[in-house]
């Protein structure tokens, strides 16, 4: 199995209704993203997927969120926007590229995780099963 990481960033306020503490105010973060898929083949370049397909596509997704309030996206329209939801939203953006990309490929890649580091230290991820 072969993998490919990319990273990206966004700034964005959000806050968390139903948490008790100081993140329950309007607050802000610099978000890293970092998506890795992952596959069993390589293209004829010895590559299992092109680092800026990949980057740009993320970026795209990003630029949704990035300098806005997170509270006021559709996406958590239902709910707090946590790093664990942020990460999920991301996934959800992106498996529709990822499985439209897979009718070009020989062979099939996936979504291996989304990790959303909301600090340098602290990081929620949605992993698929």
């Amino acid at each position: 199995m072969f993998t490919v990481r990319v990273e990206d960033n966004f700034a964005a306020a959000h806050f968390l209704s139903r948490y008790h503490g100081k993140c329950e105010r309007l607050h802000g973060h610099n978000y890293k993203v970092w998506v890795t898929v992952k596959g069993d083949g390589l293209d004829d370049g010895g590559m299992l997927f092109d680092f800026g397909i990949l980057k740009k596509k993320l970026h795209e997704i990003l630029d949704i969120y990035d300098h806005g309030n997170l509270n006021e996206c559709d996406d958590f329209k239902d709910g707090n926007p946590s790093a664990e939801r942020i990460a999920y939203s991301i996934y959800e953006r992106l498996s529709p590229f990822i499985l439209d990309m897979n009718k070009k490929l020989k062979y099939n890649i996936s979504i291996d995780r989304v990790e959303v580091f909301e600090t340098e230290k602290n990081l929620a991820a949605f992993i698929p099963e």
